[in-house]
This record gives structure tokens, C-alpha cells and sequence, in this order.
């Protein structure tokens, strides 16, 4: 007990909203080219995936879904893209796909209200990822804490905690600094966003989350600043090839040193941009082998209108067509049963009645593109 007494320092931000970084010619070009890349990948997938199209739309949504899986695969809360997809429709039973969902639901607020970078935006990303988070207080969901928190073998208290967060009460001013940084348009994006994001894991506002939050907040100011538009990009999967390296660049960037983080995020944009055209392209490839398949399918009939939602939803239930595409239930039954005749899904229950089917070649390309970035993480 003797070491939990005692004094502590607490970390006081340093303000950002009048801030004028000096980045390295170096850094410079490093960001610009990242830049060239995110854009490039965005307008691909784009391209590939058919934003805009409301019948192509929903395909999108697996950049969303990846983006979170990794995001949480940082705070060490592992699962397959299988169980995910399970899990977004009431399937399935692992405690860390539904922990993973609810990620899923941050970044889909972290895009929606990213036209106004807020407090109350930043506080709705928590409220979506923690209001159903196993352990956690749905009452906190949304709330600044109201408690000092630390970081590091701090079961003794704060005075050996290898980081000691801001007092509470210094969370709301902080913040207010951090979106008024955010406003600024004078600092390259990419530098912007991964200075953003290290502030806000800095000020650590909530009590849990914080990490996938702010991970979350960085998507939203990428699409607040336009630099991309399709969907979430994968950056934390270019995060999670070197964990370690971030979390030094997070404590460098605590210590006054903010070209690590700059150049980290630099380094995963560019890793997302190579890592996530690929995946683009191995999906359309499985769009295209489902077509050729449905070859003879009336051009009106339900199953084509599931097509595009696989890509997205690679499983699904009469269920879930039912709410998204406002099917009738024996009609998405048969639009299901056409296609899995035609080896498009397979029904991987074997029940009669709660079916569920799956489109395997998409699974196994999500699993593909996990295995590639462990690969890398290897390395």
C-alpha cells in the first residue's frame, strides 16, 4: 500500500489550436507521397466497388469492417472476418466479434457525423463502440471519465504507471483544443490526422476505448478533410504490422516529439493503400465468378439484389434480408436457395429452420488479406 500513496504527476496537453509544426522536408515528401497513395486507393476502390450505385453501394462496407477488425486487433480483441459476419446477424457466440461490433458501429458514426468534427461527435463514436462492450457500464457509454486513469504496471497506482493522463477536469478544455485543431486547414491532412490522434490518446477522455475511438476519429477527419470518400481505409491495419513502433511514436509524441507518429501513420497509410487495393480487386474477382454463375437468373430476381450485400455481409439469413432489403421471407428463402444451387453460398447449418449461408470464396479472401498483414507484422 505504501506505493499507492504519495504524489503523482499527471500529463498537462500542450494546445494544438494555435500549434505551428515544423515537419522535415523529409517527413514532407513522406506524407505527400502517403497522401498520393490513400487518394489513389480511394478512387479505386471507388472504381471497383461502385460508390454512388445504390445497388453497388453496400460493398463497401468490408473496408468499414476491416478497418475496425484491425483497429481492434491493436487492443489485442481478436476475430475471424467469419464470426464478425456472424455476429452482425444475431449468429454465433464469441464474446470478441461482438466486442468487434461494436468498433464496427464507431467507425459507422465516426463517418456519419464527420461533416462536424465535435465534442458531441467524438462522444457519440464512444457511446456507439461501448454501449454494448461486455463489462462496461452502459451509463459511461458517451461520458468523459470522471476519474484519473494511467497507463502501464499501474496496479500499484499512478506514481509507477508508465503514463499518467490528464486530470479529469482538464478533459473538456482539452478536447475543445484538440477540435479546434482538427478545424484548422493549414496543416498537411495526413500530419493532421495522426497529430489528432496522438493528442486525443494523450488527453485519454474515457475511462476504456479510447484507443479504437481515436483510431475511429481518424477516419472521421479523413473524410471531414476529403482527402478520401469511399469508406473507411484500412490504416490500422498498416498499424497493427508494427504495434510496437506506434505505441513508441504515441510515447515520443507525449514526450514533444510529434515526427514519429507523423511518419508512422504515414508508413500504415501506405500499407493500407497497397494491402487494400489488392483486397479490392480479389473481391471484385469474387463478384465476378458469382455472376457468371447466376448466368440465366432473371435480370429482376431478388438474388441479384444479394449479390452486391455479400461482398459486405459475406453471411447472411432470410433474416437479415428481410430488414436491409425489405424482402419477404419466402422470397428471399428462394432467392437464397437459387443461389446456393448455383454453388454462389453454401448453407453451413444443416438445420431446417434458422439457416444461415455463407459465401466462402469471400471468406477466404478476407482471410487471405489477414494473413497478409501477420505476414508483415512478422517482419
Amino acid at each position: 500500500m505504501l506505493r499507492q500513496t504519495g504524489p503523482y504527476a499527471a500529463t498537462i496537453t500542450a494546445s494544438l489550436a494555435t500549434w505551428s509544426p515544423v515537419i522535415s522536408s523529409e517527413d514532407s515528401a513522406d506524407v505527400e507521397d502517403a497522401t498520393r497513395r490513400l487518394v489513389a486507393f480511394d478512387q479505386h476502390a471507388q472504381r471497383k466497388l461502385g460508390l454512388g450505385n445504390p445497388a453497388l453501394g453496400p460493398m463497401t462496407a468490408i473496408l468499414l469492417r476491416t478497418e475496425s477488425a484491425s483497429s481492434s486487433q491493436i487492443e489485442q480483441l481478436t476475430t475471424s472476418a467469419r464470426q464478425l459476419a456472424l455476429a452482425e446477424i444475431d449468429e454465433g457466440d464469441k464474446a470478441n466479434a461482438l466486442t468487434v461490433v461494436g468498433n464496427v458501429r464507431a467507425m459507422e458514426a465516426a463517418l456519419r457525423l464527420a461533416d462536424d468534427i465535435s465534442e458531441e461527435s467524438i462522444l457519440a463514436m464512444h457511446k456507439a463502440l461501448m454501449l454494448h462492450h461486455p463489462g462496461f457500464s452502459p451509463d459511461d457509454a458517451g461520458r468523459f471519465r470522471t476519474e484519473q486513469v494511467w497507463i502501464g504496471p499501474g496496479e500499484a497506482g499512478p506514481r509507477t504507471a508508465d503514463f499518467v493522463a490528464p486530470h479529469h477536469n482538464r478533459i473538456a478544455e482539452a478536447i475543445e483544443d484538440l477540435v479546434r485543431f482538427v478545424g484548422r486547414q493549414d496543416v498537411p491532412v495526413l500530419a493532421q490526422v495522426a497529430v489528432a490522434h496522438a493528442q486525443f490518446e494523450t488527453i485519454h477522455p474515457f475511462p476504456d476505448g479510447n484507443g479504437r475511438t481515436g483510431r475511429a476519429l481518424a477516419q472521421s477527419i479523413l473524410r471531414n478533410k476529403g482527402l478520401v470518400g469511399s469508406t473507411a481505409v484500412p490504416i490500422s491495419a498498416g498499424l497493427l504490422v508494427d504495434v510496437p513502433r506506434y505505441f513508441d511514436a504515441l510515447g515520443e509524441f507525449r514526450g514533444g516529439d510529434a515526427g514519429p507518429i507523423i511518419r508512422a501513420f504515414a508508413r500504415a497509410s501506405r500499407i493500407a493503400a497497397t494491402t487494400g487495393s489488392q483486397l479490392v480487386d480479389d473481391l471484385v474477382e469474387q463478384l465476378e465468378e458469382s455472376r457468371a454463375k447466376m448466368a440465366g437468373i432473371r435480370s429482376d430476381a431478388a438474388a441479384w439484389k444479394i449479390l452486391p450485400r455479400l461482398v459486405g455481409q459475406p453471411a447472411v439469413n432470410a433474416n437479415y434480408l428481410k430488414d436491409t432489403l425489405g424482402l419477404g421471407e419466402m422470397t428471399a428463402l428462394r432467392a437464397l436457395d437459387s443461389l446456393m444451387e448455383r454453388r454462389v453460398l453454401t448453407e453451413t447449418t444443416g438445420r431446417s429452420r434458422g439457416r444461415v449461408w455463407q459465401h466462402r470464396g469471400i471468406f477466404d479472401v478476407l482471410d487471405s488479406y489477414a494473413a497478409v498483414i501477420r505476414r508483415m507484422s512478422a517482419h
